[in-house]
């Protein structure tokens, strides 16, 4: 499995494209004026709190106050009420909270208005990005991730990754990180840090305090609200949080940000350095490496998969709903129930890619075709799951229900990725339909279909642009089916025809259906 990592940049924002044995599986984009990023900590006032919520709205400098639950605040509040309080005023300046007299922890079941008082100062942190009309989410337990652990500043808890499946290697580096944990911090040792040696552990637990540190020499003077530690850029968070031995190449189109990336690599993977690399083509970098087309194919509505079968996906104000369809496909299973078997095993794929490429959240239903055999609903749903293994949003997913619904609860931290993949139809102006490259996908599909009818001859009558789409360029689309298939393709323009309509004949000059 060959993980790659292929980094767009302009004047006004970065895309990153995870690519999985050349499979598009995740889209971020980094954005110049993106301020409340989820990790991102604001030193805020608390606006009121609201005893029938249980929660208070706190001024972050958003259009929109965030969101600040009762469990959200963590049972060290009043220690961190009083840190921030005594730290802003001078009255303490030693950050690493060896010295520091902790208070007695908060209720866990009490109210939010014998927790915080109007006005008050608090550092919170973005555990959810705006999304839609809401404002942020935030937290008042603070922490601050790094390679192999994250850091909880007024916290004594030291815990293990339950991915780390060892308890040999669980006793381990519990040991050896509270060994070098300083009084007054909790630690979480991540997944990576498997088989890591104290000194890795102890340089990232170094850097942490110190970025820790340099937030709090901030809140003297800094202003009522105001961001104090910001995530690191996305590019060195995303290969923070996913990057291992996996990564086969990670090629970056700037210069500056290549150099960026190199050192970053070369802190956490010294010996991976090589596989960081300057892309100088002319040709822009997400079409070099296919990208722009499997994001015009991966967008819409409606996602093409293997052998014909297809999924729909709709969207709505509560939830997400995925519906699996066989389609117009030769069926080489023996009966019914292999068929819907095996296009449900296809789809629970695509729907695990499609789930982290849109980052969809919430509550999502997804309507598989029914299977009546117990084994074969057992198999799809071990499927599901093993398919979303690698997927760092929370997330659970219940067995198929009888009518061969399947529904899933994914963590939502930011806004869905939602791409246009619609463009003007030049027949037609002021109309949208497909892009041309999902119009030549269902073209390939039907093709693919006469061509195991063992049709000798077979002409393509379509639209000019989608003609010329077809046949220009080398190697052209039409010799690429040729290599594939040996069967050579006519395709003739007609200038009669709308955008979307085409036509297969055979030698006789019968239209094939």
């Amino acid at each position: 499995m060959d993980k790659e990592l292929i980094i767009r940049s302009s004047s006004d924002f970065v895309d990153f494209a995870l690519l999985k044995d050349g499979k598009l599986i995740e889209l971020h984009k980094d954005e110049e004026d993106n301020n409340f990023a989820v990790g991102d900590v604001f030193i805020a006032k608390i606006r009121k709190a609201v005893p029938g919520l249980n929660a208070a709205f706190v001024n972050v400098g958003y259009e929109k106050d965030a969101f600040l639950h009762y469990h959200d605040l963590g049972p060290k509040l009043p220690s961190l009420l009083k840190f921030v309080k005594r730290v802003s005023t001078g009255k303490h300046t030693d950050f690493l909270l060896k010295n520091f007299q902790f208070e007695k922890d908060i209720d866990k079941d009490g109210s939010i208005v014998d927790a915080l008082k109007s006005n008050q100062s608090l550092l919170v942190q973005i555990v959810k990005e705006p999304i839609s009309t809401k404002g942020p989410r935030i937290s008042s337990e603070l922490s601050i991730a790094g390679r192999y652990i994250v850091l909880v500043p007024f916290s004594d808890r030291i815990s293990i990754s339950q991915k780390i499946e060892s308890k040999e290697e669980k006793d381990r580096l519990k040991r050896l990180v509270k060994s070098i944990t300083p009084k007054g911090f909790g630690v979480i040792v991540r997944t990576v840090a498997e088989g890591k040696k104290v000194a890795e552990l102890d340089t990232d637990l170094q850097n942490l305090l110190s970025r820790w540190t340099a937030m709090c020499k901030k809140l003297n003077k800094a202003p009522h609200p105001s961001k104090v530690l910001g995530e690191m850029n996305k590019a060195s968070s995303i290969l923070r949080d996913i990057f291992n031995d996996s990564f086969s190449s990670i090629v970056v189109d700037d210069e500056e940000l290549y150099m960026q990336i190199k050192d970053y690599v070369h802190q956490i993977a010294p010996k991976k350095e090589s596989i960081v690399k300057h892309y100088q083509n002319g040709v822009p970098i997400f079409e070099k490496h296919g990208i722009e087309r499997q994001i015009k194919t991966s967008f819409g509505r409606t996602v093409s998969m293997a052998k014909g079968a297809y999924i729909v996906i709709e969207h709505t104000e509560a939830l997400h709903v995925i519906d699996v369809n066989s389609g117009n496909r030769s069926n080489k299973e023996k009966n019914q129930e292999d068929t819907a078997l095996e296009v449900n095993m296809i789809s629970a794929t695509e729907i695990a890619r499609q789930l982290r490429l849109r980052d969809m959240g919430g509550i999502i239903v997804v309507d598989f075709i029914d299977m009546g055999n117990a084994e074969n609903r057992k198999k799809l749903y071990n499927h599901l799951r093993d398919e979303m293994k690698d997927d760092k949003a929370k997330h659970k997913i219940l067995p198929p229900s009888k009518f061969g619904l399947i529904q899933i609860t994914r963590q939502r931290v930011r806004p869905e990725r939602n791409i246009e993949t619609k463009e003007e139809n030049p027949n037609v102006s002021g109309e949208e339909i497909e892009a041309p490259i999902k119009v030549v996908q269902r073209i390939t599909q039907d093709m693919e279909r006469i061509f195991k009818k063992d049709y000798k001859k077979v002409t393509l009558n379509t639209h000019p642009f989608i003609a010329a789409f077809l046949t220009k360029g080398f190697p052209s689309i039409r010799s690429k089916w040729f290599l594939e298939h040996k069967k050579w393709v006519k395709v003739l323009p007609r200038d009669a025809y709308t955008y979307l309509e085409y036509h297969f004949y055979d030698k006789n000059g019968d239209k094939i259906n």
